[in-house]
């Protein structure tokens, strides 16, 4: 039995307490939206995730009504370009005229697992498309590592000969990378381990899974390793600090300690679990999840038992109490996801 049916029966109430009618709020008070920090198209992009697996397992018009908002958002922050603005004030209008590479990327990966879904709406896969159709001729044009490796991670969903085409070129970018910073005991793509790390090896092997080359799978694996080696030291999931990163040759931070880090090093693990078939590495995936209900630095859970919420951070005191929208739909994604493999 997986970590995720061990722990409690979760509600759901944080989800909709962060959800108005515009989309999903950024940041809260400890459990309250705190409104004048507005939305990113970022959170809302994660939300949709969360919503389709949710929906995937829970078949209500409440969630059906979820994915409609988090999509009609995506909508609307998306520029006549097909690039996407990110953030946006209480007050429905936008900060920026566009947003990060990263953002592209996220409404790519959410978007693409959007329309690959079997069980989700048409009038909700229709707009995915659009979305989708509208954004594809900017997939190359990015130089965020990162951006592209969530939209190898979206475009391994649609399994298309032109997007197939598009995740080799990606793919082959990011090993182009890895080549140029891959010496001695460094075995990475960056000098650097900074924020959502795992995404890169994770990008590789769903890479490897479409286009079959070698090449994608070894440096995934071996980038994944390595990302362990910094990770893992201790017997329990330690992601790199926010507070410093891990600059090549440097200690990493020991703060503070995010929830999406835990969630996409899953998912990571869950990659090399399909594309390996070795168990070490759906283990892995167990104990990245476990890093939410107290197997972790400091032994405390970042649930919130009463409302299904997570906590924003492990700091050097303690816990960061706000529930703010990346931790809330981090830890769901990767809940779901588990309860997902524990059916199998």
């Amino acid at each position: 039995m997986t970590k995720a049916n061990n722990l409690i029966s979760l509600k759901t109430d944080q989800i909709f307490r962060m959800t108005d009618d515009t989309g999903m709020l950024q940041h809260s008070v400890y459990g309250i939206p705190n409104l004048a920090e507005g939305y990113t198209t970022d959170d809302n992009a994660r939300a949709l995730i969360m919503a389709v697996k949710l929906y995937d397992q829970h078949r209500e018009k409440s969630i059906e009504r979820l994915m409609s908002r988090y999509i009609a958002f995506l909508f609307y922050a998306q520029n006549s370009d097909g690039k996407f603005k990110n953030f946006m004030g209480y007050n429905r209008e936008f900060l920026e005229d566009e947003g990060s590479e990263d953002c592209f990327g996220r409404c790519m990966w959410a978007l693409c697992y959007t329309l690959a879904s079997p069980i989700i709406p048409k009038s909700i896969k229709n707009t995915a498309r659009k979305i989708i159709d509208n954004a594809l001729p900017n997939c190359l044009k990015l130089f965020s590592l990162r951006a592209n490796a969530y939209i190898i991670i979206g475009l391994k969903y649609l399994n298309q000969e032109k997007t197939n085409e598009y995740i080799l070129q990606l793919a082959d970018t990011l090993s182009d990378h890895y080549d140029n910073y891959n010496n001695g005991d460094w075995h990475w793509f960056e000098d650097s381990l900074t924020y959502c790390n795992a995404t890169l090896p994770w990008a590789m092997l769903a890479a490897f899974s479409i286009t079959g080359i070698e090449r994608h799978k070894q440096i995934g694996l071996e980038s994944l390793k390595f990302l362990e080696s910094k990770t893992f030291s201790k017997g329990y999931f330690k992601p790199i600090g926010c507070k410093g990163w891990l600059i090549k040759g440097n200690a990493p931070a020991e703060f503070d300690e995010q929830p999406v880090e835990a969630c996409e090093t899953m998912l990571a693990y869950f990659e090399a679990y399909l594309v390996s078939g070795n168990r070490v590495f759906f283990d892995r995936a167990n104990t990245c999840f476990s890093w939410y209900t107290g197997k972790n630095s400091k032994g405390l859970s970042l649930i919130d038992n009463e409302t299904g919420g997570c906590c924003d951070a492990i700091t050097s005191e303690g816990l960061n109490l706000n529930q703010g929208a990346e931790s809330i739909v981090s830890f769901w994604i990767a809940y779901l996801e588990m309860n997902k493999y524990d059916k199998k």
